[in-house]
């Protein structure tokens, strides 16, 4: 209790409020023509904003006496523009075009309005020039994408129907919330399938926090957060049509337009994806399913004053997935094993904000997502609807030098399980939870930014949880700084998990809730980076990062004498420990990015002191791309997964994986190809996958390498 109260002591601060409102204009100097979406910086507050679609922006909480504000925006170079307040007209700012300039990404997942740069929460992001990139590679979902990033494992579930889920730092995928405009949108029930149902296409960028996050967005977020941020409409037009296909049966068929006018504003995108049933080791099952997947998302946005905005949308997918016996899936025939996965997932989306001064705004944000899968294979079907909800109200007060966002959430969660057998337990529940949170950043020097948070969240079935948190900015030089910060987390327990997910769900008991209680977390993470200018031409930036996480009171899966299996709460906990170091070069027209990622996790429960299975503790990664903006871009990536472990106690082998992509671009068209995994590492060379008969085989359960090989694609781009 002492420590609470200090934790409070230290984070309630009466904050000094600015004086002045300042206005900017942004245009091109050699075109005159307003850029919307530049990004404006306030260097003595370290407080972002971004022009609209006239290039027009309103710096507010503005100190007295001489400022400079710094201007980015993609293909111009940075301007950095002094000024004394109070200003008695607009500030006129002129950008000069130059290739290599990056604009300051304005980040959203920690509520803020800072960049990147002067967020004290670690955050990395994935911009939309890099998900560009990856759309190419695979235009289909956003597992390409993760399993890409430093510090995510993807995780394939099924050997027939390739699913797959992802884990942070080497931690399951339960305690890893994905977002969607900072909205819980497929979590529990929802979270099957669902990296492979999200295509890439209409996202303008990917955040990433990694560790403790529950005090940003409640349980299931220990490991850490990954928020989809998608596009909005800005006032030049933007359409565009992608065709993919690929040497293993696939077609996508993209779509997306946005446009804003004075008061309105649209987005929509359409998807179309289709799968042949894939069996590139010739044993007559699929590696890759059947599918069918039709996508639609619109959104409107409604600008209705200058301090009011409000959008809404609707998020559908319908998808069939049919693994399996490939000629039994080809010709339709029955009495060999086929695993079919249908789903419906369909989800709103609502946000409304007011700004009721210079320094103070609220919003509401609410999101229904409503979720039905039936899988089944011979003998055995299962079958359920989640219904989930999360509404969320909060206040922003900005200061000269802190802010404040206070708030109360709402999340609502039911299941309820179809065309169960008599025999099998009734695994449906209703989890409901009540949440309210405070965070404030403060910077009482320049050199140091301080960011603390309390979450206090209520559940009738698991009690109530107080979760701090707590980072810390350091600028140490102009190229060098670092951060500190850590938390506290938990997780509700459901049967939702990577382990039933293998096990198709089948004699998996219920939940107890009277016997099990709520897995909690305390993490830590450090990092220091540092950035600088080698030569005019080459440029240098370097980030490396220490985490450690430790979960009490595990849920761990049991077999049960009647051949069932249980979640029970294990004597003791899991940790998970490592650094991620990733390197940066800039020269020219080429960027190298490497990395090298370290992680030690451990079980430590009863008898067993062992690593998580399918956990490699060695990662590195590759990737060296020349780049002509606009034209040209030609890349090659270069993987290595190290030595596993696997559930027996024995290790696989650690692999290599290798990849190409090119692509040229003129004004309204681009052909691109993508050569991914051509050394066709598969985990049917290191080992059998199935055995048995064709009517009662046998799958590998532990996926440690991919399994669909080598496979090309190339497809075409219209810009409209």
């Amino acid at each position: 209790m002492k420590n609470v109260i200090l934790f409070l002591l230290l984070t309630i601060r009466l904050p000094v409020w600015g004086q002045h409102t300042v206005s900017v204009e942004v245009r091109g100097a050699e075109t005159n023509r307003p850029l919307p979406g530049a990004t404006l910086l306030l260097e003595s507050t370290k407080a972002g904003f971004m022009t609209d679609s006239a290039g027009r922006a309103t710096l507010t909480n503005v100190p007295d006496g001489p400022q400079r504000v710094r201007v980015s925006f993609m293909g111009y170079e940075t301007l950095r523009h002094p000024f004394r307040t109070p200003v008695a007209d607009t500030l006129r700012l002129r950008l000069e075009p130059g290739g290599h300039e990056l604009e300051e990404i304005i980040v959203t997942t920690t509520r803020g309005t800072r960049t990147i740069a002067d967020e004290p929460t670690r955050l990395e992001v994935i911009a939309t020039e890099e998900l560009e990139e990856k759309s190419d590679m695979n235009a289909s979902n956003i597992s390409t994408m993760l399993k890409e990033t430093p510090g995510i494992q993807v995780q394939q579930t099924s050997a027939t129907s390739a699913n797959q889920t992802f884990r942070i730092q080497g931690l399951d995928g339960r305690y890893t919330q994905l977002l969607q405009n900072g909205l819980p949108l497929y979590s529990g029930f929802a979270s099957g399938l669902s990296i492979m149902q999200i295509p890439p296409l209409d996202l303008k960028q990917v955040e990433i926090v990694k560790g403790s996050s529950s005090t940003l967005y409640g349980g299931g977020a220990i490991a850490g957060i990954v928020n989809l941020v998608t596009k909005e409409p800005t006032a030049e037009r933007e359409a565009s049509l992608m065709v993919n296909g690929t040497t293993a049966g696939g077609l996508d068929l993209n779509t997306f337009y946005s446009e804003k006018w004075q008061k309105v504003g649209v987005t929509l995108f359409l998807s179309h994806n289709s799968q042949r049933a894939y069996d590139p080791n010739r044993d007559g099952f699929s590696d890759i399913p059947q599918s069918r997947r039709l996508n639609i998302n619109p959104r409107l946005f409604v600008y209705l004053s200058d301090r009011t905005t409000a959008s809404v949308g609707v998020n559908a997918s319908v998808e069939n997935r049919l693994g399996g016996d490939v000629p039994a899936i080809r010709n339709d025939l029955s009495g060999y094993y086929t695993e079919r996965n249908r789903s419906d997932r369909y989800t709103t989306q609502l946000r409304v904000s007011h700004r009721f001064s210079e320094h103070t705004s609220v919003y509401l944000k609410n999101s229904f997502t409503f979720f039905d899968r039936t899988l089944t294979v011979p003998d055995y079907r299962f079958g359920g609807r989640q219904r989930a909800g999360f509404t969320e109200l909060g206040v922003n007060r900005y200061g000269q030098r802190s802010e404040w966002v206070a708030g109360l959430n709402l999340w609502t969660d039911q299941f309820r399980e179809d065309g169960r057998p008599l025999s099998t337990p009734n695994r449906n529940y209703t989890l409901n939870t009540v949440g309210g949170f405070v965070q404030n950043t403060f910077r009482p020097e320049e050199f140091l930014t301080l960011e603390t948070g309390l979450r206090l969240d209520h559940q009738a079935t698991y009690g109530t949880f107080l979760l701090p948190r707590v980072s810390a900015l350091f600028r140490i030089s102009d190229g060098l700084s670092s951060r500190l910060g850590g938390g506290l987390g938990y997780k509700s327990p459901t049967v939702f998990t990577e382990e039933t997910e293998q096990r198709l769900y089948e004699n998996i008991r219920p939940i107890d809730p009277l016997r099990t209680k709520a897995e909690t977390s305390q993490g830590v993470n450090w990092d220091v980076n540092y950035a600088t200018d080698l030569t005019d031409d080459l440029n240098l930036s370097f980030n490396h990062l220490f985490f450690y996480t430790r979960i009490r009171r595990p849920l761990v899966l049991t077999e049960n004498p009647d051949s069932t299996w249980s979640y029970v709460n294990a004597d003791g906990h899991t940790d998970s420990r490592g650094f991620e170091t990733n390197l940066k070069l800039t020269w020219h027209d080429f960027r190298l990015y490497t990395y090298y990622t370290f992680t030690d996790t451990k079980r430590h429960y009863g008898e067993i002191n062992r690593p998580i299975p399918l956990t490699a503790r060695h990662r590195a990664g590759f990737v060296l791309m020349y780049e002509v903006e606009g034209k040209l871009r030609l890349g090659y990536e270069l993987y290595h997964t190290g030595s596993q472990e696997l559930e027996s106690g024995t290790r696989t082998r650690p692999y290599w994986l290798m990849g190409f992509m090119a692509e040229r671009r003129w004004k309204h068209l681009s052909l691109y190809i993508n050569f991914e995994n051509f050394t066709d590492t598969r985990l049917s060379r290191f080992q059998p996958m199935v055995s048995g008969t064709r009517q009662r085989p046998q799958f590998v359960r532990e996926i440690w390498a991919p399994t669909d090989g080598r496979i090309i694609n190339g497809g075409i781009k219209l810009f409209f």
